[in-house]
């Protein structure tokens, strides 16, 4: 029987991607608006229906930086309960690289701009860094973490891919 939150609804976690898209020593980075501040993630996003955890990935890079990627590993799953939105979170987190930009891609509502970053200018955003999965996805790519893509695959039918 499925749980139910206090308020009486269905308890469901939010399921999100990131992509670690690295170019030599910079990895790419979103500034965006959150909670009425500025925030710097990875292209990152939530998993929509009826999509593979892959394609969100892909998509939510071309949507956020309009960088073209491919996936070549998947890099783990982090649990983690957001301030943000007062729920659990299971972060979905993919290594790429970058097939083409288009730099005339409006970007998606919220995203400011996309730009390259070294770890260490990562880290000294502190605070404004949107959630601290940021650096876990990164320094477990720098770590050499890399799964293979079908570590984490889809039996749904209707799957986009």
């Amino acid at each position: 029987m499925p749980q139910t939150t206090p308020n009486g609804t269905v308890w469901c976690p939010r399921v999100t991607v990131a992509s670690v898209i690295a170019q030599g020593d910079r990895f790419l980075i979103v500034e965006e608006e959150a909670l009425g501040r500025l925030a710097y993630n990875q292209p990152a996003g939530h998993l929509d229906p009826g999509e593979t955890l892959q394609a969100a990935a892909v998509r939510e890079t071309w949507e956020e930086t309009g960088h073209r990627v491919a996936l070549d590993a998947f890099i783990g799953v982090w649990q983690w309960t957001s301030s943000e939105h007062g729920e659990q979170v299971l972060r979905f987190a993919f290594a790429g690289h970058v097939l083409s930009h288009d730099p005339s891609l409006p970007l998606d509502e919220g995203i400011h701009r996309a730009l390259w970053l070294r770890r260490d200018e990562i880290e000294a955003l502190g605070d404004r860094l949107r959630t601290p999965l940021v650096l876990h996805a990164i320094d477990a790519w720098l770590d050499g973490r890399r799964l293979p893509l079908d570590t984490v695959s889809s039996l749904l039918p209707e799957a986009r891919s």
